[in-house]
C-alpha cells in the first residue's frame, strides 16, 4: 500500500525519480499498463433493442394473427394490426435507445490536461496519457487525473465527496500513514482520481491509472452489477404470457366447438381469427407505452428525468428511500449557524449556504460582529457572484461577515500564516488604528494554547466552560472553529513562536444545512408508507444531527457506522439483515458497504430507491431497484441511475413517487377497460355459437371497434390525474401481481355484464325482428361502440363512483367519447364507408334506443362499486375493532 511507504521506497518500486520519466519510457509504460481511461460497457445496438421489443408475447401473437389474416386474404385486417405493432415497436425502441445512450461521463472525469515532469521539463499533456511513475504538479482548482502519492505539498485541501460522501475538505500532506484497512478515508498522503483540489499545491507521483484507480474500481463494480428488472416489467411480462395463453386456449375451444357443428375449414378459420382479434388486446402494448410516456413527461415537468420508460412507474413502488446526505438532503455548503461566547452568550444565525440573506439573533450584536470580522480577516477564500473559491469554512466566514455587515476598510493585512494540516490553525497579523493585532482560528485545543485569558470572563484559561461549549456543539453535529485575537508589539517580522497572551474570543458552529423543502417531503413519504434512510460518508454525530432535524430519527441507537457494517456483514447474511433492519442512519460508509446495505434491504423484500450524487454512490445506484441521481451530481451517478432529479429537491422525488403511483393506477384502468371489453366480445361471440346464432361480427368490424373505442379511450385514460388517496395508501409489494383479486373481479363483472347485454340484443335482433344479418351486425357494432364509450367512465376509478371523478380533471375522456360516437355515426351513414365495413344506416330513434341500452352498464357497475365499498368499510371496521381488542 503506497500510503504506508516512504518516498524513496515508492520511487524505487516504480523505477522513477524526482525528475520524472522520459517521454520514451512513458510510451513504453502506456503500452504496458494501458491509457489512463475508464473502460465503458458496450451499449446495445438498435437491432438488438428492436429484437428485445419483439419478445413481448402479445406482439408475437399479433404477428401470428397478421400472417393468418394474409393467409385468408384479409389484407386490411393484417394492415391494421401491423400498423399497431409497428407503432409500438418504434416507440418502445426510441425510448429504450434514448435510455441506453451514455454521456461518456466517466472518461470526462479524467479526460483533462495535466502538468507533468518529463525529460526533466514541465509539460502539459492530456491526462489519459499519464502513466505509472509520472511526476505531476497539482494546484488549487485542479481535478485529480489519477491516483497519486504526494511527494511534497503546501496547504493542500482536497474535496473527496465524490468518492467518500464526506462534505468537509480533507487536509493532505506527504507523511506516511499506517492504517488497519485500505479505506480511502484516512489516506491523507494520497490523492484519488476524480477528486478536486480546494486549496494549496502539491507535487505527486502517479501510482495507479485507469481501471486500477479507486474511481476505476467503482466503475468496474457498476459494470458488473446486475441491472434490476422493474416491477412493472415483471408484471407485464407475466400478464402478457397469461393473456397469450388465454387467447390460444379460447381459439382451441372455439375450433373444437365449430368442428362438432360441422362447419367448413374456411368458416372455422375465419371464426377463430375473428374471435382471436376480439380477445386479443392488440392495443395494450401501445397503450402501456403511451401511459408510461405520458407519466415520464409529467415527471419531467416536475424536474424528474426518466431514463428507462418502465422506471416512470417503478418509483411509485418503492418502500424505502436510501438517501445520500451531502447535496441531497443538505445543500452541500457549510454555513455558520451559531456563535457562542465564553460567557455563554449565544447568537443564532439564519439562512443557509453561501447566500448572504439571513439575520443574526442575540444580545449585544457588536460582540458577534467582532467574531465575524476576525473570521473575514483570517481568510483565504474568494466569494463573489461568479466565484466561490477556497475552503468551505472560509467561504462560510465570508458569508457570516456579510450577514453581520462587518467593515474591513481600516484594516491592513501585514502577514499571513496559512493553514497547515500539521498545525491545525491559520493566523493573520494585521494593523488597525496604528496598532498590530494577531488573530488565530482553528480547533479549540490548538487555539487556546495561544491564549492566557478568556474574553468576557474574569477567569484564567483553564476554565472548563470552553470544553463544555465545544462538546455541546460537537454533539449537535456542528463543526466547531475557535477564534482568538490580541494586540502585540510592532516588529520587523512576525511569527507565532512567542505568542501566548491572546484573548480567547469564542466558538463558531458550522453545519451543512438541510434543504428547506426536505422535512415536508420526508413527512409525505412517511405518510405514503415509505421509510427514509440516510447513507453518508459524514461523521455519525453530524449525520444524527441532520437526521434529527429532518425528523428521520431521534434515537441515536438507530445510527451505525461503516466499521460496524463491515464487521457484521462478514458474519452471516441473516444476522446482517436483522442488524440493517434496526438502523436508519449509516455514517462513514464506503461505496462497497453502501452496496451491501442496499443488497441486504432487497433480501428483506424491500423495494429500494437509492439517491446519490457522487462517484461513491454509483454501485448502490446500479444495484438498487430504482437509482436516483441528483442533477448537480457527478456524470457517473447520472449515467448509472434510472432517473435524474435535475433540481436536487427531495420534493421532486416525492412528486415522482406520486406520478409513479398514478402511472400504475392508470395502467390498471387501461387493462380493466381493454380486458373487460375483450372478455365481453369473446362472451357474446361464444354464446352466439352455442345458441346457433350467426357470427355476430366479422374480423374487420371487431378491428374497427377496437380502433374507435379502445384506441381512443385507452389513450385518454393515460391522462388521468390520479385520485386523492394516491399518496396515503401504503406502497404495493413488487411481488404483487398486476392481475390481483380486485382487478380480476372488476374485469369479470364488467365483461360479463357487457357481454350478456350485447348477446341479449343480438338474440332479439336475429330471432324477433326481420333484420338481415348484415344490418343487425351494424346495430351490434354501434351498440358496442356506445357501451364501451360509456364503460370508460366506469374505468376512471376502480372503487369510486364515476360521478365522483370530476370530468374537468380529464377532458380528453369526454372529447374522446364524443369523437368516437360521431365517427361511428359517420361511418354507418356514409354509404362508401358503410359498404367497406359491411354495415348500414340506422335510424335516429333506434340510435337513441341503443344509447339508452348502453347506459345500463353505468347502472350495473355503479351498483357493484357501492356493494364493494360497503363491504370494504365493514371489513375495515372489523379490523380496527380487532386491533382495539388486542390492545
Amino acid at each position: 500500500m503506497y500510503h504506508e511507504k516512504n518516498i524513496d521506497e515508492i520511487l524505487n518500486d516504480l523505477n522513477t525519480s524526482l525528475q520524472g520519466i522520459s517521454s520514451l519510457e512513458a510510451s513504453k509504460r502506456i503500452a504496458k499498463y494501458g491509457k489512463n481511461t475508464i473502460v465503458q460497457k458496450k451499449q446495445d445496438s438498435i437491432l438488438k433493442i428492436v429484437i428485445s421489443e419483439l419478445k413481448d408475447p402479445i406482439l408475437l401473437l399479433l404477428l401470428l394473427t397478421i400472417m393468418a389474416s394474409i393467409f385468408i386474404n384479409e389484407y386490411f385486417d393484417a394492415l391494421v394490426i401491423f400498423f399497431i405493432v409497428l407503432i409500438d415497436i418504434i416507440m418502445g425502441t426510441y425510448q429504450e435507445n434514448k435510455a441506453k445512450k451514455t454521456m461518456n461521463s466517466i472518461s470526462k472525469l479524467v479526460n483533462q490536461e495535466s502538468k507533468v515532469i518529463r525529460d526533466n521539463q514541465v509539460k502539459i499533456i492530456n491526462s489519459n496519457l499519464l502513466t505509472i511513475g509520472d511526476l505531476i504538479l497539482i494546484e488549487s482548482g485542479d481535478k485529480i487525473p489519477a491516483d497519486l502519492r504526494i511527494i511534497d505539498s503546501q496547504n493542500l485541501l482536497v474535496n473527496e465527496s465524490v468518492l467518500t460522501g464526506e462534505s468537509i475538505g480533507v487536509e493532505k500532506d506527504n507523511n506516511i500513514v499506517m492504517l488497519n484497512n485500505g479505506e480511502i478515508v484516512g489516506q491523507t498522503n494520497m490523492l484519488f482520481s476524480g477528486t478536486s483540489v480546494l486549496r494549496g499545491r502539491a507535487k505527486a507521483i502517479v501510482v495507479r491509472v485507469g481501471m486500477n484507480t479507486e474511481l476505476g474500481k467503482i466503475a468496474q463494480t457498476v459494470t458488473e452489477t446486475i441491472e434490476e428488472r422493474t416491477p412493472l416489467k415483471i408484471r407485464i411480462d407475466k400478464f402478457s404470457k397469461q393473456i397469450s395463453i388465454l387467447v390460444l386456449l379460447i381459439a382451441i375451444i372455439l375450433m373444437i366447438l365449430l368442428i362438432f357443428k360441422g362447419l367448413s375449414f374456411n368458416d372455422i378459420f375465419l371464426s377463430v381469427i375473428a374471435l382471436s382479434v376480439s380477445a386479443m388486446p392488440e392495443g395494450l402494448p401501445l397503450a402501456l407505452t403511451m401511459a408510461l410516456t405520458i407519466a415520464s413527461n409529467k415527471m419531467a415537468e416536475k424536474n424528474v428525468i426518466v431514463k428507462r420508460l418502465e422506471s416512470a412507474e417503478s418509483l411509485g413502488s418503492c418502500t424505502i428511500i436510501a438517501s445520500d446526505k451531502t447535496g441531497t438532503l443538505t445543500i452541500n455548503e457549510q454555513t455558520a449557524k451559531v456563535i457562542i461566547l465564553p460567557n455563554g452568550n449565544k447568537y443564532n444565525i439564519a439562512g443557509s449556504g453561501y447566500n448572504e440573506d439571513g439575520e443574526v439573533f442575540g444580545n449585544n450584536i457588536e460582540d458577534a460582529q467582532e467574531i465575524g470580522l476576525l473570521g473575514v480577516i483570517n481568510n483565504e477564500a474568494v466569494l463573489t457572484d461568479n466565484k466561490k473559491i477556497g475552503d468551505s469554512i472560509d467561504l462560510a466566514f465570508l458569508v457570516l461577515g456579510k450577514k453581520l455587515k462587518v467593515n474591513m476598510h481600516n484594516i491592513k493585512i501585514i502577514e499571513r500564516v496559512p493553514y497547515e494540516s500539521e498545525n491545525k490553525y491559520s493566523a493573520v497579523f494585521y494593523e488597525l488604528d496604528n496598532q498590530v493585532f494577531c488573530t488565530i482560528k482553528g480547533s479549540l485545543e490548538v487555539v487556546r494554547k495561544f491564549c492566557d485569558k478568556i474574553n468576557k470572563i474574569d477567569d484564567n484559561i483553564n476554565s472548563d466552560c470552553l470544553n463544555k461549549q465545544n462538546q455541546t456543539l460537537a454533539k449537535e453535529g456542528y463543526r466547531v472553529i475557535a477564534i482568538a485575537n490580541g494586540k502585540i508589539k510592532k516588529q520587523k517580522s512576525y511569527n507565532l513562536d512567542k505568542i501566548k497572551d491572546l484573548t480567547f474570543m469564542g466558538l463558531v458552529g458550522f453545519i451543512d444545512p438541510v434543504r428547506s423543502d426536505v422535512i415536508s417531503s420526508i413527512k409525505s413519504c412517511r405518510e405514503a408508507g415509505i421509510k427514509v434512510l440516510m447513507i453518508t460518508g459524514d461523521h455519525p454525530l453530524t449525520a444524527f444531527k441532520i437526521a434529527n432535524d429532518l425528523q428521520v430519527t431521534n434515537d441515536y441507537n438507530e445510527v451505525t457506522t461503516g466499521d460496524e457494517v463491515e464487521v457484521i456483514s462478514n458474519l452471516n447474511k441473516k444476522r446482517f439483515d436483522k442488524f440493517i433492519k434496526t438502523k436508519k442512519i449509516f455514517a462513514r460508509v464506503t461505496p462497497i458497504q453502501k452496496l451491501k446495505i442496499v443488497e441486504s434491504l432487497k433480501r428483506q423484500g424491500e423495494f429500494v430507491a437509492v439517491t446519490g450524487d457522487g462517484v461513491n454512490d454509483a454501485p448502490a445506484l446500479k444495484a438498487a431497484n430504482i437509482g436516483i441521481a441528483m442533477g448537480s451530481g457527478t456524470d457517473i451517478a447520472k449515467e448509472t441511475a434510472d432517473m435524474i432529479i435535475i433540481d436536487d429537491s427531495f420534493t421532486s422525488i416525492k412528486e415522482g413517487i406520486k406520478e409513479g403511483r398514478i402511472a400504475y393506477a392508470n395502467i390498471r384502468k387501461i387493462i380493466l377497460f381493454l380486458i373487460s371489453c375483450g372478455l365481453a366480445e369473446v362472451l357474446f361471440f361464444t354464446l352466439s355459437i352455442i345458441f346457433n346464432l350467426p357470427v355476430p361480427l366479422i374480423a374487420i368490424q371487431l378491428l374497427w371497434i377496437n380502433i374507435v373505442t379502445d384506441g381512443i379511450q385507452d389513450f385518454a385514460l393515460s391522462f388521468e390525474k390520479g385520485e386523492k388517496d394516491v399518496m396515503i395508501e401504503g406502497p404495493r409489494k413488487a411481488s404483487d401481481p398486476l392481475f390481483d383479486y380486485s382487478l380480476i373481479k372488476s374485469i369479470v363483472v364488467s365483461g360479463l355484464s357487457i357481454g350478456i347485454i350485447i348477446f341479449i340484443v343480438w338474440y332479439y335482433l336475429i330471432n324477433f325482428t326481420n333484420l338481415d344479418v348484415f344490418v343487425a351486425r351494424g346495430y351490434i357494432m354501434t351498440l358496442m361502440v356506445f357501451i364501451q364509450n360509456i364503460h370508460v367512465f366506469n374505468c376512471r376509478s376502480e372503487k369510486n363512483s364515476a360521478f365522483k371523478v370530476p370530468l374537468k380533471s380529464n377532458y380528453l375522456i369526454v372529447i374522446g367519447v364524443i369523437f368516437s360516437i360521431i365517427l361511428q355515426i359517420f361511418i354507418i351513414e356514409v354509404p362508401f364507408m358503410a359498404k367497406f365495413l359491411k354495415t348500414s344506416s340506422i335510424s335516429y330513434p333506434n340510435l337513441l334506443l341503443l344509447f339508452l341500452i348502453a347506459l345500463s352498464i353505468l347502472l350495473i357497475i355503479e351498483t357493484y362499486k357501492l356493494i364493494e365499498r360497503r363491504k370494504n368499510n365493514e371489513n375495515s371496521k372489523k379490523y380496527k375493532e380487532k386491533i382495539r381488542n388486542q390492545r
